[in-house]
């Protein structure tokens, strides 16, 4: 079955999300494979949101791993505590990193990655993935997009 966004028209972040968010909640709402729903999660937000680069990174053993995403090739692990990736696993917390070059051992997967916010994926209180978005300009992320992106990967 072919599956269509609705993507509205306007420069507003907020009124984007309000528009993108219920459509992509709805499309995994009754898909219980996870791999599939992380891949359509990356690319409605990809396309969606116009983002640099939309993935996700999910706990094994360890480390974080790469999976679903959408953009340029990107790290394949992360460490727990290194990078914003590993410190959004290791706090459990939002990060939004408005410049990635003065963020203290940031991860380069890409050197036109400017900004970054990263949302932890928990389930029944343990951190078992995050969410990582990039956009290619400086400050890009603000209380919005965590606002929405929080409330997308509660729904995981």
């Amino acid at each position: 079955m072919a599956e269509e966004l609705n993507i509205i028209n306007t420069t507003d972040k907020r009124e984007k999300y309000a528009s993108l968010i219920p459509q992509i909640e709805s499309l995994i709402a009754d898909e219980e494979d996870r791999i599939a729903n992380l891949a359509n999660i990356a690319a409605a937000l990809k396309y969606g949101m116009n983002f640099f680069w939309v993935g996700f990174y999910m706990v094994k053993d360890t480390q974080l791993v790469l999976a679903p995403f959408q953009g340029p090739i990107a790290c394949t692990r992360i460490n727990k505590g290194k990078g914003v990736c590993g410190q959004s696993w290791a706090t459990g917390k939002t990060l939004i990193v408005p410049d990635v070059d003065q963020f203290p051992g940031h991860i380069a997967c890409s050197s036109d990655s400017k900004s970054e916010i990263v949302v932890p994926v928990i389930k029944d209180g343990v951190v078992i993935g995050v969410l990582d978005v990039d956009s290619d300009s400086l400050g890009a992320f603000d209380e919005v997009d965590q606002e929405y992106l929080e409330r997308l990967v509660s729904k995981l």
